[in-house]
């Protein structure tokens, strides 16, 4: 074997080629796109189904899905699409930039500092993105 190319890189040139050619369009295809398909479940919604629906005493939808964030940090680097969305429907549901960011602190104690890393770079594209929407209220 005289080619030095990276076998993985081959195959995914392969695999690109062989998209290209059945669907020209799938050339430029981000996974990314799908959450835009999603959209931010409004505050009250996320109330009713998540928190205060069932139980008046029970834990609100802006609490539980910051210790949702803290469970997808938890799990490192496989989940930056969840991390994103969560991240939005916490904006949404009144958590401030601060208590996201802290919450993902925390983590570092408990998934270590490159689970706590990946997922603060995650949240911030949603943060940077969201501009006003996500500031100290």
């Amino acid at each position: 074997m005289s080619d030095p190319t990276n076998p993985f890189e081959m195959m995914m040139r392969q695999a690109q080629e062989m998209a290209k050619a059945m669907n020209p369009a799938m050339e430029a295809f981000s996974p990314r796109g799908f959450e835009a398909l999603w959209p931010t479940m409004p505050k009250e919604f996320m109330e009713m189904s998540f928190g205060r629906g069932m139980s008046k005493e029970g834990l609100d939808a802006k609490t539980r899905l910051l210790i949702t964030l803290a469970g997808l940090t938890m799990l490192g680097a496989q989940n930056d699409t969840q991390i994103r969305l969560t991240v939005r429907h916490a904006l949404e549901a009144g958590a401030t930039r601060d208590e996201i960011a802290e919450t993902i602190a925390h983590m570092a104690m408990f998934a270590g500092i490159p689970s706590m890393t990946r997922s603060m770079e995650t949240a911030r594209e949603v943060l940077d993105d969201t501009g006003e929407k996500g500031s100290e209220t």
